[in-house]
């Protein structure tokens, strides 16, 4: 198999993009570095079809692997043909492999293994040949055994249909017509083990539904329901078809005695051997490409809410509700420090709102706070309801935000937190969090395991190797477009910055405590463990503010320094100029960017990413990104009414909608057909997490809390 080709027609690119994207990942290359600072090589391939590339690239790589164990395991049985050998090498996937390996790998002990041992071999191919002239049972007497344990004609007659019903197990040819009808025709059915047991799952008590339609959210919902032991799960396959597909295939000759034993044969070998095994490979199909998709959606959302834009600049309060422990509050200066903690009792049992009141009123005045985070978990409406009354109180300007507050408490109670805030308790932690969420989701989020940011579906119940890969994928992703300032930034976030293990990240901040702020890019490689190979792929995404040398503080790597500098000589500019901002108008200047490109001995695409990069030095893309909705006052779910227009934030995204915070602490479902006047297949081709949406209440359960909400105004 050619592998560049097939990567080149399966992810619609160039032959010359897939090959140079391949040979640069066997160099040891990451992808964020590949899709920055390789685009002239690349072609300029993004990092979502370089990590497509990279993924499907080692599962290319794996399939060759086992297609030469394949054939060098049936070489060394010495039953290779020229034939086999050729359609193991042009299988495309593991299953054609499997399904050409399969009568050839070594089994557990079978019937048809004891009926050889028993010698009846001989008996199964003199009725594979259909050409008897009496009776089987007649023919097989002579196989009768006191010795070998044949104890019938009837028992060897069996035997032999065992050898033949195993034969048409093993025909790839025959399991992969099986295989497509079942996919085709069959019907996945769900039942429930105990109809009058109440639970999620009563939407598929009695449930079926074409296997080529089921959608993945519904493939994850019953295998839950099947896990839990509410459900049975069984998929129908077109039986009546394939039986006769298989007899049509076997039986070749009309001939009265060997046409009903090849018939039984069949039907075992389908019944008994075939159907469970293609039963299992289709559910396991189906619960990989529901997870594919699961895992698509939850790294789409995952990067939407990791570059939700900063809020700089302002004194933050964050709010850890809770009742019975009552609520956790830590002041955060502009820059993240924590300037004081404190605990409220405003909410049941001790209801001391007016003492917290006041106690607010003095934390706002004493540190200037201008903006309160409140977790959304349990005693958030009733602290935003107490929240409400103190603004109407008190002279000073506060709003407040309503965040997610999703893996605060997995943080507060990890190590990473207790290195941190070694004297905080977990509330006092889990309020830090909460502020600094707002203030720079991106440094404070990548603390978390990604899985428990709370913007998937069924999370828990996927393969976690596989979705904990393609999140952590999405996280270095979004932490490398950012950049990272390297006299701030803490391990937590260097970790994931291109060539920077968790080893390194610890070595840079300890040789920052060690020696000062660094002030010259190339001084990473004084940090123990981090060679040249991780200077080259980390130095771009690293920025130095004030430092010796202006381009350190722009995403320009050190390789095209030179072409930079000589680019502003050219031009008649100063280096200093992009500290000021003055170089807003550099792309005019140049003109022909081919001809300039040529004489600077840098690539076209290069140069054009050098003057953007001059031109806005370090421009975060977060600013592009909906800011969060600030609110000053609270609205309750009674008070919503069918037909209320509202703005509102998109929390998370799943297959069949998404749910939207619309102020009333519980959020609405827009249902996937109620988003667009046009056909939409999945959510995300309308919003993302952290849209700021328009949305009409359509209707509102008061009892089940649930909000029913459209986006077709």
């Amino acid at each position: 198999m050619d592998i560049i080709k097939t990567l080149q027609t399966e992810l619609n690119i160039r032959y010359s993009q897939a090959e140079a994207a391949v040979k640069l990942i066997d160099e040891g290359n990451t992808i964020p570095f590949i899709a920055r600072y390789r685009k002239e090589a690349t072609g300029s391939l993004n990092d979502e079809v370089l990590r497509a590339l990279d993924e499907r690239l080692k599962y290319l790589r794996t399939l060759e692997d086992k297609k030469e164990q394949v054939i060098s395991s049936i070489r060394e049985q010495e039953k290779l043909t020229p034939e086999l050998e050729n359609q193991i090498r042009g299988a495309m996937t593991m299953v054609a492999v499997e399904d050409l390996y399969r009568p050839y790998r070594p089994k557990r002990r079978t019937r048809a293994m004891i009926a050889r041992e028993k010698g009846l071999e001989p008996l199964a191919d003199l009725i594979a040949l259909q050409m008897m002239e009496e009776p089987a049972e007649k023919a097989a007497e002579k196989y009768i055994s006191e010795e070998k344990g044949v104890s019938s004609a009837a028992e060897a007659v069996a035997g032999a249909l065992d050898i033949l019903a195993e034969r048409i197990s093993d025909n790839a040819k025959y399991r992969t017509y099986i295989r497509r009808a079942t996919r085709d025709q069959g019907i996945l059915q769900a039942c429930a083990r105990d109809e009058k047991k109440p639970s999620v799952y009563e939407n598929y008590y009695q449930y079926e539904e074409p296997v080529r339609k089921c959608a993945g959210h519904r493939i994850l919902a019953i295998n839950r329901g099947e896990a839990e032991k509410y459900l049975t799960i069984k998929i129908q396959a077109p039986e009546e078809t394939i039986l006769r597909y298989l007899s049509g295939q076997v039986i070749t000759k009309k001939n009265p005695y060997t046409e009903p034993l090849l018939q039984a044969a069949a039907e075992d070998s389908y019944k008994r051997l075939i159907a469970p095994a293609i039963e299992r490979e289709i559910r396991n199909e189906l619960t990989e490409k529901a997870e594919d998709g699961a895992i698509k959606v939850f790294g789409k959302n995952l990067e939407q809410l990791l570059m939700q834009p900063p809020i700089t600049g302002r004194v933050v309060l964050g709010w850890d509700p809770a009742f019975r422990t009552g609520c956790k509050l830590a002041v955060v200066d502009s820059t993240g420090k924590v300037l004081d903690t404190v605990v409220i009792y405003p909410t049941a049992p001790q209801n001391k709102v007016a003492e917290s009141k006041e106690v607010l009123k003095k934390l706002i005045r004493k540190y200037g706070i201008s903006l309160i985070s409140v977790g959304n978990g349990t005693a958030s409406r009733e602290s935003e309801q107490i929240i409400v009354e103190l603004l109407k109180e008190i002279p000073e300007k506060v709003q407040y935000v309503i965040v997610n507050e999703a893996g605060a408490s997995v943080y507060s109670a990890s190590k990473l937190a207790t290195e941190e805030f070694p004297s905080f308790d977990v509330g006092q932690r889990s309020a830090v969090s909460i502020a600094r969420r707002l203030q720079d989701p991106l440094a404070e989020l990548v603390k978390i395991d990604p899985k428990s940011i709370g913007v998937g579906q069924y999370q828990h119940d996927m393969d976690q190797k596989h979705l904990s890969g393609a999140l952590q994928g999405v996280v270095e992703d979004c932490v490398n477009k950012v950049g990272v300032d390297l006299n701030t930034a803490s391990a937590s976030l260097l970790e994931y910055i291109s060539g920077i293990n968790k080893t390194i990240a610890r070595n840079i901040v300890a040789y920052r405590e060690e020696n000062g702020a660094f002030t010259d890019r190339k001084q990473l490689l004084k940090v123990s463990k981090l060679g040249p190979k991780a200077f080259e792929q980390c130095a771009g995404f690293m920025r130095i503010q004030g430092g010796k040398n202006p381009l350190d503080g722009t995403s320009v790597h050190p390789e095209s320094y030179a072409a930079a500098e000589a680019l502003l000589k050219k031009l008649g500019c100063e280096p200093e100029e992009i500290r000021s901002g003055g170089l807003k108008d550099l792309g005019r200047k140049i003109g022909d960017y081919k001809k300039v490109a040529s004489e600077l001995e840098v690539g076209e695409i290069t140069l054009k990413d050098i003057v953007s990069e001059l031109e806005k030095p370090a421009r975060d893309p977060r600013e592009e990104m909906p800011r969060p909705i600030l609110r000053t006052d609270v609205m309750e779910l009674k008070d919503l009414t069918p037909g209320m227009v509202l703005k509102g934030t998109v929390r998370n995204v799943i297959d069949f909608g998404a749910f939207v915070d619309i102020g009333v602490h519980q959020d609405g479902l827009v249902h996937v057909s109620q988003m667009t006047e046009r056909y939409i297949k999945h959510p995300l081709e309308a919003v993302s997490v952290g849209d700021i949406v328009e949305v009409k209440v359509l209707s509102v359960d008061m009892e089940k809390k649930r909000i029913s909400l459209t986006m077709k105004l």
